[in-house]
Protein backbone atom coordinates (compact mmCIF):
# COMPACT_ATOMS: atom_id res chain seq x y z
CA UNK A 1 0.00 0.00 0.00
CA UNK A 2 2.09 3.65 -0.75
CA UNK A 3 0.65 6.94 0.38
CA UNK A 4 2.18 9.81 -1.20
CA UNK A 5 2.53 12.57 1.55
CA UNK A 6 3.82 15.93 -0.41
CA UNK A 7 5.13 18.95 1.44
CA UNK A 8 2.75 21.73 1.59
CA UNK A 9 4.91 25.12 0.11
CA UNK A 10 3.05 27.30 2.89
CA UNK A 11 4.86 24.96 5.20
CA UNK A 12 8.01 25.70 3.87
CA UNK A 13 7.75 29.17 3.22
CA UNK A 14 6.98 29.60 7.53
CA UNK A 15 10.30 27.81 8.31
CA UNK A 16 13.19 30.31 8.15
CA UNK A 17 15.26 27.74 6.42
CA UNK A 18 16.79 27.35 3.25
CA UNK A 19 14.07 25.44 1.15
CA UNK A 20 16.60 22.36 0.35
CA UNK A 21 16.87 22.20 4.16
CA UNK A 22 13.32 23.12 4.87
CA UNK A 23 11.84 20.28 2.30
CA UNK A 24 14.59 17.83 4.08
CA UNK A 25 13.79 19.06 7.30
CA UNK A 26 9.88 18.78 7.15
CA UNK A 27 10.30 14.94 5.58
CA UNK A 28 12.34 14.05 8.35
CA UNK A 29 10.00 15.33 10.91
CA UNK A 30 6.94 14.03 9.38
CA UNK A 31 8.79 10.76 8.78
CA UNK A 32 9.44 10.43 12.68
CA UNK A 33 6.07 11.03 13.38
CA UNK A 34 4.49 8.71 11.15
CA UNK A 35 6.44 6.16 12.94
CA UNK A 36 5.94 7.10 16.77
CA UNK A 37 2.13 7.21 15.83
CA UNK A 38 2.19 3.90 14.34
CA UNK A 39 4.82 1.97 15.93
CA UNK A 40 1.99 0.56 18.35
CA UNK A 41 0.14 -0.97 16.18
CA UNK A 42 2.05 -2.15 13.92
CA UNK A 43 2.78 0.01 10.87
CA UNK A 44 5.70 0.52 9.18
CA UNK A 45 6.40 3.38 6.83
CA UNK A 46 9.82 3.26 4.53
CA UNK A 47 10.50 6.40 2.71
CA UNK A 48 10.91 5.76 -0.71
CA UNK A 49 12.67 8.20 -3.76
CA UNK A 50 11.43 11.55 -4.08
CA UNK A 51 8.80 12.56 -6.75
CA UNK A 52 8.23 15.87 -8.34
CA UNK A 53 5.10 16.52 -6.40
CA UNK A 54 6.73 15.90 -3.00
CA UNK A 55 7.66 12.87 -1.27
CA UNK A 56 6.61 9.07 -1.04
CA UNK A 57 6.18 6.99 1.69
CA UNK A 58 5.31 2.77 1.58
CA UNK A 59 3.18 1.98 4.23
CA UNK A 60 2.97 -1.92 6.09
CA UNK A 61 0.57 -3.06 8.08
CA UNK A 62 2.02 -5.62 10.47
CA UNK A 63 0.11 -7.31 13.22
CA UNK A 64 2.79 -6.95 16.35
CA UNK A 65 0.88 -8.26 19.61
CA UNK A 66 0.98 -12.10 20.79
CA UNK A 67 -2.80 -12.22 20.63
CA UNK A 68 -2.76 -11.27 16.81
CA UNK A 69 -0.17 -13.72 16.08
CA UNK A 70 -1.72 -16.71 18.37
CA UNK A 71 -5.30 -16.26 16.36
CA UNK A 72 -3.71 -17.48 13.03
CA UNK A 73 -3.04 -21.86 13.41
CA UNK A 74 0.28 -22.10 12.36
CA UNK A 75 0.90 -26.04 12.71
CA UNK A 76 -0.06 -28.20 9.81
CA UNK A 77 -3.33 -30.35 10.61
CA UNK A 78 -2.63 -33.73 11.81
CA UNK A 79 -2.98 -36.49 9.11
CA UNK A 80 -5.56 -39.14 10.03
CA UNK A 81 -3.69 -42.47 10.64
CA UNK A 82 -4.79 -45.28 7.55
CA UNK A 83 -5.29 -48.43 8.16
CA UNK A 84 -4.01 -51.72 6.72
CA UNK A 85 -6.97 -52.07 4.53
CA UNK A 86 -6.70 -48.62 3.26
CA UNK A 87 -3.17 -49.24 2.55
CA UNK A 88 -3.71 -52.19 0.64
CA UNK A 89 -6.51 -50.66 -1.19
CA UNK A 90 -4.60 -47.83 -2.28
CA UNK A 91 -1.51 -49.84 -3.17
CA UNK A 92 -4.33 -51.91 -5.30
CA UNK A 93 -5.23 -48.94 -7.08
CA UNK A 94 -2.02 -47.89 -8.00
CA UNK A 95 -0.68 -51.35 -9.13
CA UNK A 96 -4.32 -51.17 -11.43
CA UNK A 97 -3.21 -47.66 -12.48
CA UNK A 98 0.30 -48.68 -13.32
CA UNK A 99 -0.89 -51.58 -15.39
CA UNK A 100 -3.67 -49.66 -17.60
CA UNK A 101 -1.43 -47.28 -18.23
CA UNK A 102 1.41 -50.01 -19.55
CA UNK A 103 -0.95 -51.48 -21.35
CA UNK A 104 -2.21 -48.27 -23.30
CA UNK A 105 1.80 -47.59 -23.88
CA UNK A 106 2.10 -50.99 -25.30
CA UNK A 107 -1.39 -50.55 -27.59
CA UNK A 108 0.46 -47.43 -28.62
CA UNK A 109 3.62 -48.69 -29.60
CA UNK A 110 1.44 -52.00 -31.34
CA UNK A 111 -0.64 -49.02 -33.29
CA UNK A 112 2.45 -46.97 -34.37
CA UNK A 113 4.45 -50.31 -35.53
CA UNK A 114 1.63 -51.35 -37.89
CA UNK A 115 1.13 -48.03 -38.93
CA UNK A 116 5.02 -48.40 -39.99
CA UNK A 117 4.57 -51.76 -41.34
CA UNK A 118 1.49 -49.99 -43.74
CA UNK A 119 4.05 -47.35 -44.63
CA UNK A 120 6.70 -49.52 -45.35
CA UNK A 121 4.11 -52.17 -47.54
CA UNK A 122 2.77 -49.11 -49.50
CA UNK A 123 6.15 -47.42 -50.29
CA UNK A 124 7.45 -50.87 -51.60
CA UNK A 125 4.42 -51.05 -53.92
CA UNK A 126 4.87 -47.32 -54.86
CA UNK A 127 8.37 -48.35 -55.86
CA UNK A 128 7.90 -51.61 -57.51
CA UNK A 129 4.64 -50.16 -59.63
CA UNK A 130 7.07 -47.03 -60.37
CA UNK A 131 9.99 -49.60 -61.51
CA UNK A 132 7.48 -51.46 -63.72
CA UNK A 133 5.97 -47.80 -65.28
CA UNK A 134 9.56 -47.00 -66.03
CA UNK A 135 10.49 -50.54 -67.42
CA UNK A 136 7.55 -50.44 -69.77
CA UNK A 137 8.67 -46.94 -70.61
CA UNK A 138 11.92 -48.23 -71.65
CA UNK A 139 10.42 -50.59 -73.27
CA UNK A 140 8.22 -48.64 -75.59
CA UNK A 141 11.07 -46.37 -76.44
CA UNK A 142 13.09 -49.07 -77.68
CA UNK A 143 10.73 -50.51 -79.42
CA UNK A 144 9.85 -46.82 -81.31
CA UNK A 145 13.86 -46.48 -81.51
CA UNK A 146 13.87 -49.69 -83.17
CA UNK A 147 10.97 -49.03 -85.52
CA UNK A 148 12.55 -45.64 -85.94
CA UNK A 149 15.70 -46.83 -86.71
CA UNK A 150 14.13 -49.74 -89.45
CA UNK A 151 12.07 -47.15 -90.82
CA UNK A 152 15.19 -44.81 -91.47
CA UNK A 153 17.21 -47.87 -92.72
CA UNK A 154 14.50 -48.83 -94.85
CA UNK A 155 13.68 -45.44 -96.22
CA UNK A 156 17.80 -45.23 -96.99
CA UNK A 157 17.88 -48.22 -98.70
CA UNK A 158 14.98 -47.63 -100.97
CA UNK A 159 16.69 -43.86 -101.53
CA UNK A 160 19.99 -45.80 -102.43
CA UNK A 161 18.04 -48.23 -104.75
CA UNK A 162 16.89 -45.40 -106.74
CA UNK A 163 20.07 -44.25 -107.13
CA UNK A 164 21.62 -47.41 -108.48
CA UNK A 165 18.63 -47.46 -111.18
CA UNK A 166 19.42 -44.02 -112.09
CA UNK A 167 23.22 -44.83 -111.91
CA UNK A 168 22.62 -48.64 -113.88
CA UNK A 169 19.88 -46.42 -116.52
CA UNK A 170 23.10 -44.16 -117.10
CA UNK A 171 25.47 -46.68 -118.18
CA UNK A 172 22.92 -48.37 -120.32
CA UNK A 173 22.67 -45.24 -121.62
CA UNK A 174 26.23 -44.04 -122.15
CA UNK A 175 26.62 -47.53 -123.24
CA UNK A 176 24.03 -47.41 -126.01
CA UNK A 177 25.60 -43.86 -127.36
CA UNK A 178 28.85 -45.71 -127.36
CA UNK A 179 27.41 -48.42 -129.24
CA UNK A 180 25.63 -45.93 -131.57
CA UNK A 181 28.90 -43.59 -132.38
CA UNK A 182 30.67 -46.90 -133.39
Amino acid sequence: MYFDFTVNAKNLARKKLPEKKRASASRHSDLQSAKMATNDIGIEVKELDKRASGQAFEVTLNPCSQEAKGNFPLSTPKKKDLSLEEIQRKLEAAEERRKSHEAEVLKQLADKREHEKEVQQKAMEESSNFSKMAEEKLKQKMEANKENRTALLQAMNDKFKEKDKKLEEVRRNKENKDEDQS
